[in-house]
């Protein structure tokens, strides 16, 4: 009979697994509410707001040395109201919380602790702090509050104030700088000096994938035929595929690497970070017909849809990095069970996959991290190609039923809204990429259940949903990468319904989250309360900013519609951030990617008739960038697909800048066309 806990606390009916596991802590800990501060007003206490996530390692080394802690709770409960945070459920929370920290100490990261006073106005914080810190801040914070409130109030203004005058510094951007490829050059100049030639991504440690940088860098690469980026873009995937980020027998990539190599990964999975990527490799493989991308992407997905894949079409959002308390015990092996598993097997599955110096982490377990000289493998074991890759099939096999005996990482199993488009964006491309049917029919039963469970009737998205139900009014994210999910389920299912809802859904967001005072668009909506300022999301980061993937959709949008009111407003936007772009290129990637469309020659091409599928599909195994497509099985009032419907054809239109060739009914003709554009 399981062991009935000590404790239990209000966040025992929550839904996040991350709240959940704080149920029963000692801290009395209640969810972010009105409430939990209208009770701090009536006992005159402090907040706390502690934030993290499910798959946060050191939030639970934190929460198992302070928050399981006794004395520590009879501390934080007598003297504050505690209030815990699911940042990926309220990232909105966490935005304001976490730019506070960041004022105060030049630093952020999870868990994310912040003192507030009762009205929400922060006063002190800091990311993770061990058992004797945590309590020295809690002792001194309790007695700076009794002995001078005034101090506490003070410097909850001084605080408060410079988060408004940041928020006004974004939001009023007034560059002089306009963007042009001069811009551009200087800002991928600037990068190039911190590429690592022999490792690819970043000449630092930690290594974050971070896909929107690489799918910048490949399409500026191809654009400007600069092939020293080119190769650093090909030798980055060519790494991490071949790394430990890499979960090599099942696929899905870990957060981030500890080390320069992708050796040693952070053990968690996060549904965005491969959802990306799965975008990322797609485009990839469609320019260089790289075989190992295609595995990639083939087993992510394979991954995905066995572990995160709910039939009726959504995603959860993460695997822990911790097993029973050790980091990365699913993943690892020793020598003596890989022996014990493979036995005759075991010499060239440890040469395929590193199981030596290069692989060794601790423990006396190794991390498999793929050997790019296959070739000499193939010489030393004297077998072909193809025999190898059969062998490392069936040594997979086999470890993988051996590892479904082990304990599974933790799932968080709640579904964000976001993740989920991004998602189904990936499923639409990888379908595009290698016209697998499967691929398809989930993107568009992703779109479905966005669609009909995660929007309200008054045209509003859900943040999250779980057992069932749906809550939190959606953030800009939200609506930004649904956009675009529906944009490119459009494009592979030429239903223009998903079109209709993807203009429907941009007008009611410009409208939402409009700021009278700027072209950028504020995170929260207009009827959102309970926090201290409205905040705005320009900087691209492990998820690409919800202003950069809102400005991409009214460029999209206004180029498909010959709306010039979106076309316009995506280039005030952009020029708002130039001088960004410039000098910090990798945190406005993005950005870049949109700034590519304005400064390179531009092509449409339109699809109309009964093959568009086939034809589509088929464009989409060559080599082609900075282009729109606008797709249709029947007649179109579509301004690039008007009056281009022909009775039991298929034509193909190539277009620059709204001025289009003649049409043509192969593939091949259109992509002649292409080339002298």
């Amino acid at each position: 009979m399981p062991k009935q806990p000590t404790h239990t606390n209000e966040l025992v009916h929550e839904s996040s697994p991350y709240l959940l596991q704080h149920a029963h802590n000692p801290v009395n800990w209640v969810p972010f509410s009105s409430e939990a501060f209208e009770r701090a007003k009536t006992e005159n206490k402090l907040v706390l707001i502690s934030i993290g996530y499910s798959a946060c390692h050191w939030c639970h080394v934190m929460e198992h040395e302070s928050f399981e802690d006794e004395n520590i709770a009879k501390l934080m409960n007598e003297n504050f109201i505690n209030i815990k945070v699911d940042r990926e459920e309220r990232s909105d929370v966490d935005m304001i919380y976490m730019q506070a920290v960041q004022l105060m100490t030049g630093q952020g990261g999870w868990p994310l602790n912040c003192f507030a006073l009762p009205d929400g106005r922060p006063v002190y914080g800091g990311t993770y702090f061990n058992m004797q810190q945590w309590a020295n801040v809690l002792l001194n914070l309790a007695e700076l509050q009794k002995k001078e409130p005034l101090k506490v109030i003070e410097y909850a203004q001084n605080l408060t104030d410079g988060l408004k005058q940041s928020e006004l510094i974004t939001t009023q951007k007034k560059s002089e700088l306009k963007i042009s490829k001069d811009v551009l050059a200087d800002a991928v100049e600037k990068w190039k000096e911190r590429f690592d030639d022999s490792f690819g991504g970043p000449d630092k440690a930690p290594k974050f994938p971070l896909p929107n940088n690489y799918l910048f860098l490949l399409r500026y690469a191809l654009l400007q035929k600069d092939n020293y980026v080119l190769d650093h873009v090909h030798l980055t995937l060519l790494q991490m595929a071949h790394g430990g980020i890499y979960d090599q027998l099942r696929g899905g990539f870990s957060r981030y690497s500890v080390d320069v190599i992708w050796k040693v990964p952070h053990f968690e999975k996060m549904l965005y970070d491969n959802a990306q990527l799965i975008s990322l490799y797609c485009e990839a493989y469609q320019h260089s017909q790289n075989k190992l991308y295609k595995q990639v992407v083939t087993q992510t997905l394979d991954f995905i849809e066995k572990e995160w894949y709910n039939s009726e079409g959504y995603f959860y959002s993460a695997y822990d990095a911790d097993i029973e308390g050790e980091e990365g015990k699913y993943y690892v092996w020793t020598k003596e069970d890989l022996h014990t598993i493979l036995k005759d097997d075991f010499d060239l599955f440890a040469d395929y996959y590193q199981v030596n110096e290069v692989g060794y982490w601790e423990h006396d377990n190794y991390i498999l991290m793929r050997n790019e000289n296959a070739a000499e493998i193939s010489v030393k074991f004297n077998l072909s190609s193809e025999v190898i890759e059969q062998k490392i099939e069936n040594c997979r096999t086999k470890l993988l039923k051996k590892a479904e005996t082990r304990v599974k990482p933790g799932l968080d199993d709640k579904t964000i809204t976001s993740w989920n488009a991004m998602m189904c964006t990936a499923y639409a491309k990888a379908y595009l990429i290698f016209g697998d049917e499967h691929y398809k029919k989930v993107a568009v039963s992703s779109a479905q259940f966005i669609l009909t469970r995660l929007t309200q009737d008054n045209g509003k998205l859900f943040r999250t949903f779980k057992n069932g139900k749906a809550k939190i009014d959606g953030f800009l994210e939200d609506y930004a990468f649904t956009i675009e999910a529906l944009l490119q389920v459009n494009l592979i299912t030429q239903d223009k319904k998903y079109l209709e809802e993807a203009k429907k859904l941009t007008a009611f967001t410009l409208e939402e989250f409009k700021n009278e005072e700027s072209a950028f668009l504020y995170y929260t909506g207009k009827s959102s309360d309970g926090l201290i300022t409205r905040n705005t999301e320009i900087h691209d980061n492990v998820i690409p900013a919800s202003n950069s993937q809102m400005a991409l959709n009214l460029f999209y949008l206004g180029t498909l519609f010959d709306n010039e009111n979106y076309s316009k407003k995506a280039f005030e936007m952009l020029n708002m951030v130039s001088q960004d772009l410039k000098h910090y290129a990798s945190g406005y990637s993005n950005w870049g990617c949109l700034a590519l469309y304005y400064l390179y020659p531009l092509k449409e091409i339109a699809i109309v008739g009964n093959n568009v599928d086939e034809k589509l599909k088929e464009l989409h195994q060559h080599s082609f960038t900075n282009t729109i497509l606008a797709v249709s099985k029947t007649k179109s009032d579509l301004p690039l697909l008007k009056d281009r419907f022909k009775e039991n054809e298929t034509l193909v239109y190539v277009c620059e800048n709204k001025a289009c060739k003649l049409p043509v009914k192969t593939i091949k003709e259109a992509l002649d066309q292409l080339e002298k554009i």
